[in-house]
Parts: structure tokens; sequence; C-alpha cells
């Protein structure tokens, strides 16, 4: 089987910084950081499987997705690297980091979502499976509109509709992904949260806006107690797109781990 659809942005020969995107996104989100805040980076950034151009086949568990991340590390870092993950890609970054722990400089969790309430999480996954398209393009930006990109900038929901929305054999739009994949990640959010290994920088940014939380106060607290000063948090006043919505702050974030 091919790996993973990997974009590359930023500079070659610059620090490296593996970046991993939510459930239902792709890699391309990560480019407009690469051409400004982090242009001086290399930015490795995969679309997931089951997402975008790379392949959609089962298994879509966690542990595929490590497996196939280790795979995209060994065809394009040339050393350990800083983890930029938002969402369930932080959920995958934290089993990432607890497989290939001398791979791992540190890791940038963006609202991860894990651990969560598995009656929710089945709830989502069945709205998903009953709704998994819309009528136009106008209706799925409305969708984003009026859920967790409210404070993307215009330009930045354009470009991800002009890359992610696709037209379906029905006649009607829909994101260029795997529905069963996506059903099965819901799932695998309700699995119990995992630490990184002790010693591991560690940056965890809040989104306060999401409600309920995506980071639970179990998580947080879990994650203080287990790395102590190797941890800084951060809370962010935007919604879940934070790499979208707090460009700037995401780059800070970053570079203290670089």
């Amino acid at each position: 089987m091919r790996g993973l659809h990997t974009y590359l942005f930023g500079t070659p020969g610059g620090p490296e910084v593996l970046a991993l995107h939510g459930l239902t996104g792709h890699g391309r989100r990560w480019e407009a950081l690469g051409a400004d805040q982090l242009r001086d980076t290399r930015i490795i950034a995969p679309d997931l499987r089951g997402h975008g151009r790379s392949p959609w086949t089962p298994p879509w568990g966690l542990d595929t997705h490590v497996a196939d991340l280790v795979r995209v590390l060994d065809e394009h870092a040339t050393g350990p690297v800083v983890v930029m993950a938002h969402s369930f890609g932080g959920a995958i970054a934290l089993h990432l980091a607890r497989t290939v722990p001398d791979r791992i400089r540190g890791l940038v969790l963006l609202d991860p979502a894990l651990g969560l309430d598995p009656e929710t999480m089945s709830r989502v996954a069945g709205l998903v499976v009953a709704h998994p398209d819309y009528t136009d393009a106008a209706e799925a930006r409305s969708e984003k509109i009026h859920g967790s990109w409210a404070d993307v900038p215009a330009e930045a929901l354009d470009a991800d509709l002009a890359e992610h929305l696709v037209r379906l054999d029905n006649g009607r739009v829909g994101w260029r992904m795997s529905v069963p994949a996506v059903v099965a990640s819901w799932g695998e959010m309700a699995r119990g949260y995992v630490l990184p290994p002790k010693g591991t920088p560690t940056v965890l940014v809040q989104a306060l806006r999401v409600q309920p939380p995506y980071v639970t106060p179990q998580f947080r607290a879990a994650l203080a107690e287990h790395l102590g000063a190797d941890l800084t948090i951060a809370d962010l006043d935007c919604d879940h797109m934070v790499p979208h919505a707090r460009p700037d702050d995401v780059a800070a974030l970053v570079r203290k781990l670089l």
C-alpha cells in the first residue's frame, strides 16, 4: 500500500515540524503557516489515512495512524521533530510520542480531542452517518461559519472549500474523506487519554469558546501533574479551529519548542 499523501511547506533544511490535522481535515490546512509565520521551518503535513488524497482503506484506528506517521518520518524527516497537532491529531500525536519518543522533540497540542464522553461520541458519529453531505457549497460554507469556523478569516475558509469540498456521485457535495473512517475516529476519541513520556516538552492549547470543551479538566490536570515544568498551558479566546483563528499565537508556541 502506498504511504500517506504528504505536503512539504516552508524552507528545506529548516527545523522540522510534523503537522497533524484534525478529524475531517487535510494536510494542506497548514500551508498558510508554512508560507508565513513558520516559513523558516520545514513543515511535514500528511493527509491522515481516510482523509484527503491519502489511502482510505482500513484499519482506521490510532495504532494504524501511528504506523503511517512513522513511515512519514522515515521518508521526510532528517531527525527528531516537533509535532504540531490539532484536535484528533493531538490524540494521534500523544500515541506517536509514546511509540517513538526518540523521534519527538516536543508536542504542541492545539485543542486536542481525546478521552471524551462515549455517549456524546456515539451521538456525533450517528449524525455523520445520517448527514454525510450537503446540497451545495453554500450549505457547506454555512455550516462552518455557524460552527467551529466562526472566527476564521474568510480567505482561509475559501481555501479550505476549494481544496476539500468535492462533488459526489449522488450529485451532492461533501468533504474529501471517508465517512466510515471518520465514524471510526469518533469512536477512537472515546478511548481513555494517554500521556507523553516524562520529560517531553509539551504545549497544551485550550480553545476557550469550545463548549463543552474538548480538553477535559481530567486530561489537563493529569498532563500538568505528569509533566510539571515541561508543560506550557495557553488558554486562547477562540473557537476550535485554532491554527486558522490564531496563527501568530500558534507559531510563537511552536517556536518555544524549536
